[in-house]
């Protein structure tokens, strides 16, 4: 059963993104994806020089950020306050991790927007994608971007949605919880305070406050 996608205002609080303005004037999240590289070149310049340090050409670190030394930070990119990234991060370009985000171990970025408070901690990829506001990714749950066809990617809701993207990885909610392992194939959305259980591949949409069990057990929160 497919499910009506949510719009931004209904699965994310934009007063929790350093990227807020880029939201403006779309319906859904996905919307933003081409813009992200853009909007972090033009920002960046604009950012506190008291409050954010510009070690490189296109890269913006807050200063009270904690950056391990063997991360790698390509650019553009804009790290906001209180946001840990940790040992052999790779943020490869196009990447806003917000206020209070983890970017743990050996996690890969790239072309995405994490909401402040979100947590990808453990070998976790993430491309082409946004993640609300507190979301959490387990250890080893990744976005998948690319469909093997090569093909624009469409989300899989009623009615369907022709993106016209070939790489979109996934939008979570705000509180957004992925189990361990969990693979979110090319163009899912998973609404806010919703949970996906550890191993689960999930595609579509997965509407506001639901458990997804398994691939065809979906269940209301009570």
């Amino acid at each position: 059963m497919d499910f009506k996608a949510p719009t931004i205002t209904e699965m994310m609080d934009l007063s929790h993104t350093i990227a807020a303005p880029l939201f403006e004037g779309k319906t859904y999240a996905w919307e933003v994806l081409g813009d992200i590289k853009d909007f972090i070149l033009k920002l960046g310049p604009t950012l506190p020089k008291d409050e954010f340090d510009n070690p490189k050409e296109g890269v913006w670190i807050a200063k009270d950020a904690d950056v391990f030394d063997s991360a790698y930070i390509g650019a553009p990119c804009i790290i906001d306050h209180g946001a840990k990234v940790r040992h052999c991060a790779f943020i490869r370009e196009s990447a806003i991790v917000g206020k209070g985000a983890t970017v743990g171990n050996s996690v890969e970025l790239k072309n995405v927007i994490l909401f402040d408070d979100v947590e990808t901690p453990h070998y976790n990829y993430v491309g082409d994608s946004v993640l609300g506001w507190h979301a959490h990714m387990g250890a080893g749950s990744i976005t998948s971007n690319v469909k093997a066809d090569r093909k624009n990617v469409v989300v899989h809701s009623e009615p369907p949605i022709e993106t016209g993207r070939r790489k979109f990885g996934a939008i979570l909610g705000d509180y957004a919880e992925i189990g361990c392992n969990a693979v979110l194939n090319p163009g899912t959305v998973v609404g806010s305070h919703s949970n996906v259980y550890p191993t689960t591949g999930v595609r579509g949409v997965i509407p506001c406050n639901c458990i997804v069990k398994d691939e065809k057990t979906i269940v209301e929160k009570k």
